[in-house]
């Protein structure tokens, strides 16, 4: 039987990740060729700072809703989307735009 969204997240959301494997994996699988290094985003949204759960991005990523490949489980387990979703979650905000000599008033 197939477990819920919300099951499936709170399943997720019980181990915790490792983000340098993560980065590994999120270089490794070519997510940055379309959210940038660092998540920034560029053809494919931002991911980073502040990344949805892992749940969430795990569910997603097997049924993407446009030009996103799927990435099924044995491509992407669970263990992977929670240390990729680490990875993201470790990248600190940028600086305020007031903080950039070149971009401030």
């Amino acid at each position: 039987m197939a477990q819920s969204g919300m099951a499936q997240q709170s399943g997720m959301a019980q181990q915790a990740g490792d983000a340098s494997r993560g980065l590994h994996l999120f270089m490794a699988d070519g997510c940055y060729e379309c959210h940038g290094t660092v998540g920034q985003g560029g053809v494919g949204p931002r991911l980073a700072p502040d990344p949805l759960p892992a749940g969430a991005i795990a569910a997603y990523i097997r049924k993407p809703t446009n030009v996103m490949p799927p990435y099924v489980e044995s491509v992407a387990g669970d263990q992977d989307v929670r240390d990729m979703q680490a990875y993201l979650a470790s990248i600190p905000q940028p600086r305020p735009l007031k903080d950039i000599p070149l971009l401030a008033p």
